[in-house]
């Protein structure tokens, strides 16, 4: 989980604030609004790589476990804090799917 100690976050946030801005504003040179995913998905990847090259050396299957572990956590703490709620309030905006309201009313009857 990204929660880590105070003092570290303080270290990191400066370099991450720097590169952050770099990242937007290079994307915005770019002809579509998506170009901030390439740009995230190789910097993150890059970013891994290249701690793990300076760290060990070299590669290990647990390095590869640690890593995937690593961006699965990443993805479900983003999905888990962002993407749900939004879901939610567009749920109760425009409503749900019928076959998943159907469902979700079969599951709660169990």
């Amino acid at each position: 989980m990204p929660y880590i100690n105070k003092k570290n976050r303080a270290e990191l946030n400066p370099l991450i604030d720097q590169l952050s801005e770099k990242i937007a504003n290079i994307s915005k040179t770019e002809d579509h609004d998506a170009a901030f995913a390439g740009l995230l998905n190789y910097t993150s990847t890059r970013l891994a790589l290249k701690v793990v090259k300076l760290r060990f050396g070299k590669m290990r299957y647990w390095i590869v476990a640690s890593l995937t572990g690593v961006f699965k956590n990443v993805s479900d703490e983003f999905y888990r804090r962002l993407a749900s709620p939004y879901e939610d309030k567009q749920i109760e905006k425009n409503g749900d799917v019928d076959i998943y309201e159907e469902l979700d009313k079969e599951i709660r009857g169990l």
